[in-house]
């Protein structure tokens, strides 16, 4: 039935009459004046063109201060960010190409993605188009058989949405929340947020902190990675806090607006949470997203609700805290059956427990008191889960994680590897005026919160070396000639004892290898051990059956 759908698709691609329009379209740029930038590389790491900046601090962040027109915008940001973008882009292809191997379905594939996206410039505003215009003039050559630079740059903004609608994966597994008043120790708003948004440890290395003044709007800052203009993690300059979690999707016949680019027009042009709720409400989006919104102004956080066909705002009532996970809360997802389905299905639920849970323990916060709980690995009451497990708030795989005081206009960036490393406070208020200038300097440094000691543990070594051999048993699980010896299933179980998959995965081996009463030990084993969804569980349970049968 997939494949007959697939190759439906790709007929519809080759006749509809407006893919040529979108594959063709090119924004009007005119009508914004154009200087060419010509960077002044003065090291390795500091690159200047003009009042624009490139330039790597001490914690291997990468941090941007581009300002202008949008055309302008866009070519400072490329011709300054140009080899981390090239090297971004081949990395997330490269991903493409191991998930879809084959040369012949990878031509399906960009059939399919030139029909699905033929309508998502329909969607983007004109001068975030022209600004991807200025950007992608300094794409590679090397994948213009995949799309023309400009069409390719819209595809990349729409890829977390993408992603997460057609094969309904939950590669964004995210946390957030906002404490204000009683729950902080200042009584101030913070916001802290896990990007748990994983494509692989070479796409995480080189994050991109952007200062952006645009000539029309608020000055604002994101978190993201080289290429990227729409907004994942931000703060503008008024205290608007913008954080994004995937929701659970059906599948749209076309992508419209991507998330990143509602949150980045919320981020430029809102003041305060009903200017941010006007402007989620008139964007049309192809997947659900929850868009927690911090404001200074306000002093206060509200979720808002999106998806194709419904919208709905969550604000809480007679509390001064609100928790983010990656399922609705509002009045208008109530009756939301895929919604409802997912709490009891996913790992969403188990974190947001947490996340109560945390607070709870840690009645008055302040940003270290948020670090820590962004960073923590155990689940329910402090009991060991394995590390890499989607029920920890830190799941060992964020891109990044971003703590926000919006009143006082601060905000706190994690450095590699993951949230472990060292937080970078940047104060938004001495960026956007000259004392940036006079100092040559972005990180506010004396309020950097320390990295995490779990970093330098034993504990942690033996994950990233687990992580590695995981790909190795993978590898033996699908194919017949690579074997493994008990000796060294039994080192690999030993480097994270606590988590279910380890067992699993060592029971699928068994299985295939017909060592049956092996198998059945292990995954025997795997159903004493925190699961991560139902689904996961029931994927245990269904070979631990199969298993038994073959016993019998």
């Amino acid at each position: 039935m997939k494949k007959v759908l697939f190759y439906l698709l790709l007929i519809l691609s080759l006749t509809s009459c407006g893919i040529s329009k979108s594959i063709h379209h090119v924004p009007e740029v005119g009508q914004y004046s154009l200087e060419i930038p010509k960077v002044n590389k003065i090291n390795d790491s500091t690159f200047i063109f003009n009042q624009n900046y490139l330039t790597k601090n001490e914690q291997q962040l990468w941090e941007l201060y581009i300002k202008g027109n949008p055309l302008q915008l866009g070519y400072n940001n490329g011709a300054l960010t140009q080899d981390l973008m090239q090297k971004q882009e081949a990395i997330f292809f490269s991903k493409v190409e191991d998930f879809v191997p084959s040369k012949f379905k990878q031509k399906l594939l960009r059939s399919f993605l030139k029909w699905y996206n033929r309508k998502m410039y329909l969607n983007v505003r004109d001068d975030f188009q022209a600004e991807l215009y200025g950007l992608s003039q300094y794409s590679s050559d090397k994948y213009n058989f995949i799309a023309p630079k400009f069409l390719r740059s819209m595809y990349l903004h729409g890829a977390h949405d993408i992603g997460h609608a057609m094969q309904d994966l939950m590669m964004v597994g995210c946390s957030s929340l906002a404490v204000w008043n009683e729950n902080t120790e200042d009584g101030d708003l913070l916001i802290g947020r896990n990007f748990d948004f994983y494509v692989g440890d070479d796409f995480a290395k080189n994050k991109l902190i952007e200062f952006v003044e645009t000539e029309n709007g608020i000055p604002y800052m994101s978190v993201s990675w080289p290429g990227m203009i729409g907004v994942v993690s931000g703060m503008n300059k008024e205290g608007i806090t913008v954080t994004i979690n995937a929701g659970k999707s059906k599948i749209p016949l076309t992508a419209k607006t991507p998330i990143s680019f509602v949150t980045r027009e919320i981020l430029q042009f809102a003041k305060n949470i009903d200017e941010a709720i006007a402007i989620a409400k008139k964007r049309k989006v192809f997947v659900s997203e929850s868009i927690l919104v911090g404001s200074a102004n306000d002093k206060n956080a509200i979720i808002i609700e999106v998806s194709p066909d419904n919208f709905g705002v969550y604000k809480v009532e007679n509390s001064s805290k609100l928790v983010c996970t990656n399922h609705f809360q509002s009045e208008a997802y109530k009756n939301d059956k895929r919604n409802q389905k997912y709490i009891v299905a996913s790992h969403s639920e188990y974190r947001y427990e947490k996340l109560q849970e945390l607070l709870d323990e840690n009645p008055k916060l302040n940003p270290e008191k948020m670090a820590s709980i962004l960073r923590d690995k155990s689940g329910l009451k402090g009991e060991k889960i394995g590390y890499g497990n989607e029920k920890a708030l830190n799941q060992l795989l964020a891109h990044h994680a971003v703590i926000f005081s919006p009143e006082k206009k601060l905000v706190w960036v994690s450095s590699n590897p993951y949230q472990l490393g060292e937080f970078v406070c940047y104060d938004l208020n001495e960026i956007f005026s000259d004392k940036r200038l006079q100092n040559g300097k972005f990180a506010k440094s004396e309020l950097n919160i320390a990295k995490d000691p779990f970093v330098d543990s034993q504990e942690f070594e033996n994950y990233e070396v687990y992580k590695m051999i995981n790909v190795e048993v993978n590898d033996a699980i699908e194919n017949e000639n690579v074997l493994l010896s008990e000796d060294s299933i039994a080192y690999y179980q030993s480097l994270n004892p606590d988590f279910w998959w380890v067992y699993y995965q060592a029971g699928k081996y068994y299985f295939k290898q017909k060592e049956y009463s092996k198998a059945k030990v292990e995954f025997e084993m795997a159903l004493t051990k925190e699961i991560t969804t139902v689904p996961d569980k029931e994927n245990v349970e269904k070979y631990l059956k199969k298993t038994l049968k073959k016993l019998n």
